[in-house]
């Protein structure tokens, strides 16, 4: 029971830190830009370099549990992620910050692999809950970041303490992972890795790619829209603090979405209902958002955030279609890697349609392609199925 607290207590704390050090950058990037002096390239190398890291760093974490227990790997990521947001606001030069940067997210891209398998592998009979637990953890860390990084910074004088304070939570996350990690702790504190005896492939499957490119183009979507959501509001003719305000109200609608809906996912026998619910909830935000952006923007807030519930469906999803812990990180590495290039690709190509036309109609159309796409893979994932059994197992 001990032990049991403990784990959840530290995937809590790690989960809180997976995306403060991104939104608060998101927050002070024009103040970082200016204090650091970045070129326009930089500036756009780092608001891309989650996507990135994510992709990058994710692969290595099976590698890494098949060498060291999770409690170890942890330990270390939240190091990284404590030295990195350090290291980033005590440097006057841009490489250094970006360097840095790509320290702290390299730690964030090995945690968010693993909390999916300590899920499987310690909850298993109560994936749903804990799912949503860590996940409305994770977006109440994301939403905190960005709220609150600009007034840390202005009180303090200073943006370097509105990216810098979040390395304290990201040390406080060590703590639980520490104990359970240290040899001399009872056995029954510590996390077992998977077993090194097999590798599971999940590139050489069909249900590995199709999760794939559900994760990549619901993270798609999510991108551009904490990217360009606001932009489009006030394009649509509200002043600039109420197109922030119509942002915020995406993730805090999201927050018991986050909740809810891993709980739900275990509980269906076939996910094809949820699946296009969820698609249909986001095309018709999409439509509105062409057709009547002004008049409609509450409804289309609320419609795109019961939409990104597609978010804590697929983390939910990664534990349901594999049989082990093992299976599940591997699964979860792929997909997650995999899924950031894809995503990566979108307030790109967003940004150059957006420049390109002058207008919304050709950025909505790629995100209505990718919610296409998003369907067709869900449908594929929608029933029962396992990794293992699509692979061999060496």
């Amino acid at each position: 029971m001990a032990s049991g607290l403990l784990i959840l207590v530290g995937m809590l704390l790690v989960a809180l830190n997976l995306r403060m050090a991104v939104t608060s950058l998101g927050a002070l990037l024009d103040e970082v830009s200016t204090g650091m002096r970045l070129s326009a390239v930089t500036a756009g190398l780092v608001t891309t370099l989650p996507a990135i890291a994510f992709a990058g760093f994710g692969a290595l974490a099976p590698w890494l549990v098949r060498r060291f227990s999770p409690a170890q790997v942890l330990v270390t990521a939240m190091a990284a992620l404590a030295a990195g947001q350090v290291l980033r606001v005590a440097t006057d030069s841009g490489l250094v910050f970006v360097g840095t940067s790509a320290l702290a997210l390299a730690g964030i891209a090995v945690a968010n692999v693993l909390l999916p398998m300590l899920v499987k592998q310690h909850f298993p009979h109560r994936t749903g809950l804990v799912t949503g637990l860590y996940t409305m953890t994770l977006i109440t860390g994301a939403a905190t970041g960005a709220a609150a990084a600009v007034p840390i910074a202005q009180a303090s004088g200073t943006w370097r303490a509105g990216l810098g304070v979040w390395a304290v939570l990201a040390a406080l996350a060590m703590l639980p992972w520490f104990l359970m990690a240290r040899r001399t702790a009872s056995p029954r504190l510590r996390v077992a890795a998977p077993s090194p005896s097999a590798v599971i492939r999940p590139g050489r499957t069909r249900l590995g790619w199709a999760m794939a490119i559900y994760f990549g183009t619901q993270s798609l979507s999510g991108y551009v829209l904490m990217g360009w959501l606001a932009q489009l509001f006030r394009d649509a003719g509200y002043p600039p603090h109420e197109a922030g305000l119509l942002l915020a109200g995406v993730t805090a609608l999201g927050v018991p979405i986050a909740l809810l809906m891993p709980a739900l996912t275990t509980r269906l026998t076939t996910l094809r209902p949820l699946v296009l619910g969820l698609s249909v909830m986001s095309a018709t935000a999409y439509l509105g958002l062409v057709v009547m952006p002004y008049e409609g923007a509450l409804l289309w807030v609320a419609l795109l955030a019961a939409g990104q519930g597609a978010f804590p469906m697929i983390l939910a999803v990664i534990g349901l279609r594999a049989r082990t812990a093992r299976g599940t990180v591997a699964l979860s590495a792929f997909a997650q890697s995999t899924g950031y290039v894809i995503a990566a690709l979108g307030p790109f190509l967003v940004g150059l349609f957006y420049e390109a036309t002058g207008g919304w109609l050709v950025p909505i159309g790629l995100l209505t392609a990718a919610l296409a796409a998003q369907t067709l893979a869900g449908l594929a994932i929608a029933r029962p199925r396992y990794v293992e059994d699509e692979i061999p197992v060496r």
